[in-house]
């Protein structure tokens, strides 16, 4: 019996676009968490992009780093970085080698290990808050820097993958400033989410940090 479509592993030549392009395709795809305690499923519901050195608002916007070396590898890999002291954030590499693009998969719904994301998302007050921006949506899937440079499109031998899932039409997609960033890179429309979907986060204008005197 040959595989649903929905369960098809994307092709890596799938991330090999433009970001601006594989962005908003990555709605209502399906990303695969293997755990030990067992699969965590989620529908992507929210992203933004990245592009690299030509974006202000992009991690690659000043160059090649040990921290986001993975940025610059072939497309159809994991980029995970820890923020604020506090918390990772997933993206998925776009584009050809050392271009360094890539997208912040922001939120989505937790469609097979509820129960799994559940013990790690204890706070959530319902089910669509499990995977409810970036920071809740890694510590749900259990996402650290062990899966940074993760392969994507090596199926079952990954602790992550893409399936095909349903693409959203795009009549159903919105777009819009990313959420948090300042600078230059503010007003770029590069935050794309499945419209009155309750998984999206709400939007967030970007507030300077003030430093402790």
């Amino acid at each position: 019996m040959s595989a649903r479509p929905d369960r098809t592993p994307l092709a890596r030549s799938f991330f090999d676009r433009p970001v601006l392009t594989v962005a908003p395709d990555l709605l209502g795809r399906i990303l695969v968490r293997r755990t030990e305690e067992g699969p965590i499923e989620l529908r992507i519901t929210e992203v933004e992009a990245y592009e690299g050195e030509a974006d202000p608002g992009s991690h690659a916007y000043r160059g090649r780093t040990l921290r986001n070396a993975s940025m610059f590898g072939p497309p159809g890999h994991a980029y995970v970085y820890f923020i604020y002291g506090m918390w990772f954030s997933l993206n998925l590499v776009c584009g050809p080698p050392d271009h360094a693009s890539g997208v912040l998969v922001r939120a989505g719904e937790i469609t097979v290990g509820a129960d799994l994301a559940r013990k790690r998302r204890l706070s959530a007050r319902s089910d669509r808050e499990l995977a409810k921006g970036p920071a809740r949506l890694a510590t749900a899937l259990a996402v650290d820097r062990s899966l940074d440079g993760a392969d994507l499109c090596t199926g079952s031998d990954s602790p992550l993958s893409l399936l095909a899932g349903t693409a959203t039409s795009p009549d159903l997609v919105s777009n819009g400033p990313r959420t948090g960033v300042g600078g230059a890179g503010a007003a770029h429309p590069y935050r794309y989410w499945i419209t009155n979907d309750p998984t999206v986060s709400p939007y967030r204008a970007h507030a300077p940090r003030r430093r402790l005197t």
